[in-house]
């Protein structure tokens, strides 16, 4: 209890120091928000005791921008894939967090994308502007699962983000994160000390690929995160 507590009057100060100092900077460069914000995510991590490894950086292309599909267990996903993640990145997020004051506006002033799932017109267009960032060179994540899971298996990959792959042709980088469920799972409040995993896995190209072989993309994709999870599917 005194871990969450410590954390949670820490964390949320902390968070509204570099909202408040880091959205002027976003006027020089959206880049550099988006650098800052991983200096917070790693000061996040220290606060809540937390020790992050990182495997597989070799496996990224030296240039030219991915999409990263992560595995999905827990709010503190978002702090290991900031901190451990190299680069400029940007995130698809629900709508709803662009509307959190503060908060929304840093995302916004980073160049995040924001994703309306209650309405399908809105998310079309959203996806259309993801498309247009990656092919001209911005590299994004997106969480297939599309929520957290609440035990730590694998919820069936929506198809959104294999759609979006299909269309800007840019390679997928599978990435497994383990350790985030045990640390705060879905729905609790309570956060617990110890390790967090990022595995990076091989790309998975789509060049030539066409809307056809979505279903064989999202397997394959799927496949390195479930075996790094101890799933057999």
């Amino acid at each position: 209890m005194f871990r969450t507590i410590f954390f949670f009057a820490t964390f949320i100060p902390w968070t509204m120091f570099i909202i408040l100092t880091g959205i002027p900077v976003s006027f020089v460069s959206p880049d550099y928000l988006h650098t800052y914000a991983r200096f917070w995510a790693r000061i996040g991590l220290r606060l809540a005791g937390i020790r992050l490894t990182v495997e597989g950086r070799e496996h990224l292309p030296a240039d030219g921008a991915v999409i990263y599909m992560p595995n999905h267990q827990s709010n503190f996903d978002i702090l290991a894939l900031y901190a451990g993640l190299p680069g400029q990145f940007r995130w698809l997020a629900k709508e709803e967090l662009f509307h959190i004051p503060l908060f929304g506006l840093a995302m916004r002033r980073t160049g995040y994308i924001a994703i309306d799932r209650s309405d399908r017109r809105k998310a079309l267009v959203s996806m259309a502007e993801a498309a247009r960032r990656i092919v001209a060179g911005a590299s994004v994540i997106v969480f297939p699962e599309g929520t957290r899971s609440p035990d730590g298996r694998l919820l069936p990959f929506k198809k959104g983000g294999f759609m979006l792959a299909l269309q800007s042709q840019a390679p997928i980088v599978p990435v497994a994160i383990d350790g985030t469920l045990q640390i705060m799972p879905k729905h609790s409040r309570r956060i617990r000390g110890g390790e967090i995993a990022v595995r990076i896995f091989p790309t998975v190209e789509t060049a030539g690929k066409k809307a056809a072989d979505r279903d064989a993309l999202m397997a394959e994709v799927r496949r390195p995160i479930a075996e790094a999870l101890g799933e057999k599917r």
